[in-house]
């Protein structure tokens, strides 16, 4: 097994990693900026090595910086966990060029899945069915522009190549703001992702979001994991996730994730990956490949008893998977709930002292967070602070089991979006499962 390594991280997922780290025996360097000295996993790890000041852009973005800490530390791999560096094709290759392993997929891989339009036709050509969009990137020149979206019918949805994170993308009703809504978006994926090719995709109006989790190895094996269902979303963040989708006839899931596999192994994918995909009227339509551990992977690992963290390294490490795909049973069901330091009304960031934490227990009830008594959430960094997972035999027993753990978590001295959660554990159209995308941001809207 791998004998040391950099997590190119922080907050719950570098704890998460540095955890897996230990069961494997692997020894662990924590990278940190001067803000996070006290995070929990710089405290674990068995060496620590500031990298910057707190902005990101001068630490956890800081590339020469974090492969230097491998340097000076005679580590052999670099686990860039989510966010950050995880996705980035450049970082990837540098790292393998310095002589370390990354652990995530090849470059190239990277590279092709960041750019939607390459990873549409790529998923295309592997026989996965796609929203209905253009062929390639979108011009200026306004008759092409019509003759593209009356092809593809009204309302279509601009969208950066190289966006994500819900930002790059605006929706168009009528032919007479479709030229403004590219110069737009385009200028949008422009400031954003230093790239401003755009596409455009048929903008389907009641989706669900629906994600199969893959792992490939280096041997050509792939397996899928079951699919997750990730259409709470408040402006295309997503705030719950749950496995398996509720209300999806299992032949068609098995169907789906047969074709994941496919797709995976006809492009040497490596490493754990999740296929994104909008589900509307019993069919699927692939969106876009993340290339890296997601936030939502808890479900998952719930619900097959598979680590996904540990087959990373794993594979990493040469190693062919631990499971075939008839190894692989869907176990009950397992709910997120993501919970973020901000206002539960305005969703402002809301950064400050934890004067004190209580986490909830009981059976199923996973919690992974690197918050503690006295811990001071930074301004700097993304809002999540935590993810309260609960898993029963049942939807309806998973749901039960997420109220009470909801009642029971205290976090004093900051606002977070518990009671946001609390009110979607009893919304009446959630607990009927099957709610679209746009469903929650409706009913922000009118409270």
């Amino acid at each position: 097994m791998l004998e040391k390594v950099v997590i190119a991280n922080r907050g719950e997922i570098a704890l998460r990693i540095l955890r897996s780290c230990r069961e494997l025996g692997i020894r662990t360097v924590a990278v940190f900026s001067e803000q996070d000295r006290e995070q929990k996993h710089v405290l674990l790890a068995d060496e620590a090595v500031c990298i910057g000041p707190a902005p990101s852009a001068q630490s956890y973005l800081n590339i020469p910086a974090v492969i230097s800490a491998a340097e000076v530390t005679d580590a052999v791999a670099i686990h860039p966990g989510y966010g950050f560096l995880a996705e980035n094709a450049d970082f990837a290759e540098r790292v393998e060029q310095s002589g370390f392993i990354f652990i995530g997929p090849k470059a190239e891989t990277i590279r092709l899945m960041g750019s939607k339009i390459a990873a549409r036709k790529a998923m295309r050509d592997a026989g996965l069915p796609c929203v209905p969009g253009s062929d390639g990137p979108l011009s200026d020149d306004a008759e092409e522009l019509a003759r593209t979206a009356r092809r593809i019918g009204f309302p279509v949805i601009i969208k950066a190549s190289g966006g994500g994170g819900g930002r790059g993308m605006r929706v168009v009703h009528s032919e007479a703001f479709l030229r403004n809504a590219v110069q737009l978006t385009r200028a949008e994926a422009k400031a954003a992702f230093g790239d401003d090719t755009v596409y455009m995709e048929k903008f389907l109006e009641h989706p669900r979001h629906v994600e199969i989790q893959i792992l490939a190895d280096q041997h050509g094996n792939v397996i899928y994991l079951g699919e997750r269902d990730c259409s709470m979303q408040r402006r295309h963040q997503k705030v719950l996730e749950e496995a398996p989708a509720p209300g999806i006839d299992a032949g068609l899931r098995k169907k789906i994730g047969e074709r994941c596999v496919e797709a995976c192994a006809g492009i040497g994918y490596r490493g754990a990956g999740t296929m994104e995909f909008l589900y509307q009227d019993g069919e699927f339509h692939f969106i876009e490949m993340n290339t890296r551990i997601q936030v939502e992977h808890p479900v998952t690992e719930m619900v097959t008893g598979v680590d996904i963290v540990k087959e990373q390294f794993y594979i990493a490490n040469g190693d062919p998977l631990s499971y075939r795909q008839q190894d692989i049973r869907i176990r009950g069901h397992a709910i997120e709930c993501r919970i973020n330091a901000e206002d539960p009304e305005t969703f402002l960031p809301c950064p400050g002292l934890i004067e004190h934490v209580h986490h909830p227990g009981g059976p199923g009830i996973r919690v992974d967070t690197h918050v503690y008594d006295g811990y001071r959430v930074p301004p700097h960094y993304d809002s999540l602070i935590g993810k309260l997972i609960a898993h029963a035999e049942t939807r309806d027993f998973a749901i039960a089991r997420m109220r009470t753990a909801l009642a029971e978590i205290v976090i004093d001295g900051i606002k977070t979006n518990i009671p946001l959660h609390q009110t979607i554990l009893h919304d009446a159209a959630f607990v009927a499962g099957g709610t679209d995308i746009h469903y929650l941001q409706g009913k922000l809207v009118q409270r």
